[in-house]
């Protein structure tokens, strides 16, 4: 499978942006989809992740509560709402798919396919 992020840009604290994921080459709906992200000269964090359904989503504490993920198996799409930015979400925003477990996870060894990336700058 191949996957498509966007939706990244420019934001000032508080606010908020979307983030797509696009995904093509096989049935999507076999993939749970995750989101991670990774700030300069720091590791790559999980963020969030959704069960193949839709119906079981995991969060960062970090993020619990102002990012919400979905998907629309239909459009081959996951989403990371973002709300109430902060600074400290500055980061590439990465989306892959897991297809070999049945459960969403925060490992990053779980994911067998990555995007590409897109940037989220927060300005204070």
């Amino acid at each position: 499978v191949q996957l498509q992020a966007s939706g990244g840009g420019l934001v000032q604290a508080g606010g908020s942006l979307r983030l797509s994921c696009a995904a093509s080459g096989r049935t999507f709906s076999r993939y749970v989809m995750g989101w991670f992200r990774q700030a300069p000269g720091k590791e790559r964090e999980f963020v969030s992740a959704v069960s193949r359904s839709g119906g079981i989503t995991y969060y960062a504490d970090s993020v619990k509560g102002r990012f919400t993920i979905s998907r629309d198996n239909a459009k081959s799409t996951v989403y990371l709402h973002m709300n109430s930015l902060k600074s400290e979400d500055t980061a590439v925003y990465y989306c892959a798919a897991d297809e070999m477990f049945g459960s969403p996870s925060r490992d990053y060894s779980r994911y067998d396919y990555w995007g590409q990336g897109t940037l989220v700058t927060v300005s204070s």
